[in-house]
C-alpha cells in the first residue's frame, strides 16, 4: 500500500511538471513571436549620410577669397562680412588657435586635414553676424549643421576666456575721470554714462550691479561742482521711468520755461548715446536681435557677452578711425575741471556691523529724492 501511494506522488510530480514545461514554453513562443512583430513593424532605422566635404578644398578656398595676398575680396568686403579688419580677426583666431584645442588644426585617421581655425571662426562670426541658420554656411565653408554650433559655442567661450578681462572689466580711476570729463564737456558735471529702460532693470533695482561697489564702500569717490554746491555722487542719465534717485537724473517731461526746455534737449540728446550704442550692437551682430529658439539660456548668455566683448575690441580697433571728440577740448576740460575721481579709497576690512551700517547708509544717500531734485535743479542752472 505503501508504494502504491509512493508511485501515485511520482506521477503526479511527473505530469505537473510536463504541464509546467507546456505552459511556459507557449508563454514564451508567445513573447518571442510578438517580439518579432513588433521588430517586423517597426520602420527600418535610417543610416548617417555621410557627405564628403572636402574640408581642405573649404580652406583653400576660403584663404584664396580672403586672406591671401592677392585675394579676391577686397577689405571694405571683408570688413563688411566679418565686421572687424582682417589683422584684428587674424589676431583673436590665432589667439584661440594657440591656446583652445578645438581651433587647432588636426589630421584625422586617415591622415588628413580637418577644419582649419579660420574655417571655424568665420563660422562662428558669419552666424553672429548675420544672424543665419547653422547649416547656411554648409555650402561655402564645409561645415556640417552640429559643427557649426560648435564652433560658435567654442568661439564665444573662447573670446569670454581669452578677452573679457580686458575688454569686459570694471572701469579703472582713469576710465572714470576720461567718462566724467566727457560728461562735464557735454554739460553735465559728474555724469559718467546714460541708462536704457529695461523692465529686468526695473524690478530689481535693489540688486543691479552698478551700485554693489558705492554700497560696500569700495567705489571710488567722485568729487563735482554744479552751480557753485558740490557733490559726492556719480549719476547717469535716465528716461522716466526710472526711480527719483541720486544716481539717476530724468528729463523734465513737460518744461515750463525757456531754462527747463533747454535742460530737457540736452539731456535727452545726451542720453541717445546709449541707444546708438545698442542699436550699433544690433546692426554688427544680427544674432542678438533675431529670435535665440535653439539656444538655452546659458548659451544666449554666452554669446550676448562675446557680441559686447567683440564689439569693445572692434571699437578700440577703429576708434582712431570714427571719433567724433577733438582732443584738443580735453586738455581745455582739464585746465577748468570741476569733476575729480578721489583715489584715496579705503582698504580696510570693516567689521560685519559697521559694514551694515555703511551700506544702510549708502543705500539711504542713494535713494535721497531731495538730493535728486537739488542736483536736478542745479543741473538746470547750469546748462
Amino acid at each position: 500500500m505503501a508504494y502504491s501511494s509512493s508511485n501515485n506522488f511520482e506521477n503526479f510530480d511527473t505530469m505537473l511538471d510536463e504541464k509546467f514545461d507546456k505552459v511556459y514554453d507557449q508563454a514564451f513562443d508567445h513573447i518571442v513571436a510578438a517580439h518579432a512583430d513588433r521588430q517586423q513593424a517597426r520602420k527600418p532605422r535610417k543610416k548617417r549620410v555621410y557627405i564628403e566635404r572636402d574640408h581642405e578644398d573649404g580652406h583653400i578656398r576660403l584663404w584664396t577669397d580672403y586672406f591671401s595676398e592677392d585675394a579676391i575680396y577686397f577689405p571694405p568686403l571683408f570688413r563688411r562680412r566679418f565686421r572687424m579688419n582682417k589683422a584684428l580677426f587674424i589676431r583673436i583666431t590665432d589667439r584661440l588657435s594657440n591656446e583652445i584645442l578645438f581651433f587647432q588644426r588636426r589630421r584625422d585617421a586617415t591622415g588628413r586635414f580637418g577644419l582649419s581655425a579660420i574655417q571655424k571662426c568665420t563660422a562662428a562670426i558669419r552666424m553672429m553676424a548675420y544672424g543665419c541658420a547653422a547649416d547656411a554656411v554648409d555650402e561655402y565653408l564645409r561645415l556640417s549643421e552640429t559643427t557649426t554650433m560648435q564652433c560658435l559655442v567654442n568661439f564665444v567661450e573662447g573670446v569670454i576666456n581669452l578677452f573679457g578681462d580686458e575688454y569686459l572689466r570694471r572701469p579703472t580711476q582713469e576710465d572714470l575721470q576720461r567718462l566724467l570729463d566727457i560728461g562735464e564737456l557735454r554739460g553735465f558735471p559728474g555724469m559718467i554714462g546714460s541708462t536704457d529702460c529695461t523692465l529686468n532693470v526695473i524690478n530689481v533695482l535693489d540688486r543691479f550691479p552698478v551700485f554693489d561697489d558705492i554700497l560696500q564702500g569700495h567705489a571710488p569717490k567722485v568729487n563735482y561742482i554744479v552751480n557753485g554746491r558740490e557733490y559726492h555722487l556719480a549719476y547717469y542719465l535716465s528716461d522716466g521711468i526710472y526711480s527719483k534717485w541720486a544716481t539717476f537724473i530724468q528729463s523734465i517731461r513737460i518744461p515750463q520755461d525757456p531754462k527747463a526746455s533747454l535742460f530737457a534737449t540736452c539731456q535727452e540728446t545726451v542720453r541717445k548715446d546709449v541707444e546708438h550704442a545698442f542699436g550699433v550692437l544690433q546692426a554688427r551682430f544680427a544674432i542678438v536681435k533675431n529670435p535665440a529658439l535653439v539656444h538655452d539660456k546659458e548659451k544666449i548668455g554666452k554669446i550676448m557677452r562675446g557680441c559686447i566683448i567683440l564689439h569693445n575690441i572692434i571699437v578700440e580697433d577703429e576708434r582712431d578711425g570714427y571719433t567724433l571728440l577733438d582732443p584738443t577740448e580735453f586738455a581745455q576740460v582739464e585746465a577748468l575741471r570741476t569733476s575729480h575721481v578721489d583715489s584715496t579709497v579705503s582698504t580696510d576690512t570693516p567689521s560685519n556691523v559697521s559694514n551694515m551700517m555703511t551700506m544702510l547708509s549708502k543705500r539711504k544717500e542713494i535713494r535721497n529724492q531731495q538730493k535728486h531734485q537739488q542736483l536736478k535743479d542745479d543741473l538746470v542752472e547750469n546748462i
